[in-house]
C-alpha cells in the first residue's frame, strides 16, 4: 500500500498549507484532503505541481511504501 508524503515534505520546506496551495494553484481544502488521504487520485498535472513545489519526484511524494 502507498501513502503520500505531501505533509512531510511541505513541513520540511517550511511551507504553510495556504502558502503551498497558492503556490501551486489549488484550493487549501483540496490540498488538505490530499495530505490526509481523504481525497485520492489527483490528476497528473496536480501531482506534477505539488512535486515541483516540493522539489521532489512524483514517486517520492505520492508512492512512498506504507506498512499500513
Amino acid at each position: 500500500m502507498y501513502k503520500n508524503s505531501i505533509r512531510k515534505y511541505r513541513k520540511e520546506k517550511g511551507l504553510k498549507l495556504e502558502e503551498m496551495s497558492i503556490k501551486i494553484g489549488i484550493s487549501t481544502g483540496y490540498l488538505c484532503h490530499l495530505e490526509r488521504g481523504t481525497r485520492k487520485n489527483p490528476s497528473r498535472e496536480v501531482m506534477e505541481r505539488i512535486s515541483k513545489a516540493l522539489q521532489k519526484s512524483i514517486a517520492e511524494v505520492f508512492f512512498e511504501e506504507s506498512d499500513e
